[in-house]
C-alpha cells in the first residue's frame, strides 16, 4: 500500500468490529508514532441493541456503540460546546417551520453497516424525512456536523466519514475545528473529498439545506 487511498480501501474491507479494534490497537502504539487515542475507552461488555438502549437511558455517561461494545464519551470543552451550539442555532433557525428537523448531540444516530449495529452521537444532525426516526435515535440524516477534538480526529476524519458516506440520505458532512476558524467540508456530489475552509472571512455553504454560514458566526465567542 503506497497511498492513503490504498490504506482507506484496505480498511473498508474490514468488518465494523475489526475497524474499531484496529483503532484501539493504534491507540496502544508508542507515543512517538501513534495518533491521538479516542476520547472514549472501551468497556469489555458485549450488549444487544435492546440492552444498550435500556442501559443508555439510565446512564449518567453517554456511550457510543459499535458491534456490541460500548465506548464511554468524555465531556466536551467550552469551545466545543459553543461551536456546536452556534451551528445548531444557525441551522435550526434557518429550517424553522419546514419539513427538516435539527438535532443536537444528545440524540443518537443508528447505523447498520455490513449487518453490524452502530450508534453515534453527532454534534448536529439534520433529517428531512420521518422514516427511521425513533424515540432515542434516527437513521437517515441529510447533514451531519462533528466538532473536532484532537483525540477524536482519527475517528471523525476517517472511520465516521466512511460510515456516514454509506447512509442513503446523506448529502454533506462537516468537521469543525475547535482551535481555529477552520472547517472541513465533505459533499456527496464531490465524492466526499474533504475541502478546507479557513479564516474569519470564509463562508460554509450547506447546499443540502440552502444555508450559508460565515465562520465568524460559527466561532462567535468560542475562540
Amino acid at each position: 500500500m503506497e497511498t492513503w487511498r490504498d490504506i482507506e480501501a484496505a480498511v473498508r474491507q474490514l468488518s465494523v468490529g475489526d475497524r474499531a479494534r484496529l483503532m484501539e490497537r493504534l491507540g496502544d502504539l508508542p507515543d512517538e508514532v501513534r495518533e491521538s487515542a479516542p476520547a472514549y475507552q472501551t468497556e469489555q461488555t458485549s450488549l444487544s441493541v435492546e440492552d444498550y438502549l435500556r442501559y443508555e437511558e439510565g446512564s449518567e455517561v453517554r456511550h457510543e456503540y459499535v458491534s456490541g461494545i460500548l465506548y464511554a464519551m468524555s465531556g466536551v470543552s467550552e469551545p466545543h460546546h459553543l461551536i456546536a451550539g452556534n451551528l445548531f442555532a444557525a441551522v435550526h433557525t434557518h429550517l424553522r417551520g419546514g419539513a427538516c428537523r435539527t438535532y443536537m448531540s444528545a440524540f443518537k444516530l443508528r447505523l447498520q453497516i455490513d449487518q453490524e449495529d452502530l450508534f453515534y452521537y453527532p454534534d448536529v444532525m439534520v433529517a428531512c424525512e420521518r422514516e427511521g426516526v425513533e424515540k432515542y435515535y434516527l437513521r437517515y440524516p441529510k447533514l451531519i456536523v462533528e466538532v473536532l477534538s484532537p483525540s477524536t480526529a482519527p475517528i471523525d476524519g476517517r472511520e465516521k466519514r466512511i460510515h456516514y458516506a454509506r447512509i442513503r440520505t446523506m448529502e454533506e458532512y462537516v468537521i469543525a475545528s475547535q482551535e481555529d476558524h477552520e472547517v472541513f467540508y465533505h459533499c456527496k456530489t464531490e465524492r466526499w473529498t474533504p475541502r478546507r475552509l479557513a479564516g474569519p472571512g470564509a463562508v460554509l455553504e450547506l447546499r443540502s439545506i440552502g444555508l450559508a454560514v460565515p465562520l465568524t458566526e460559527i466561532y462567535d465567542r468560542a475562540l
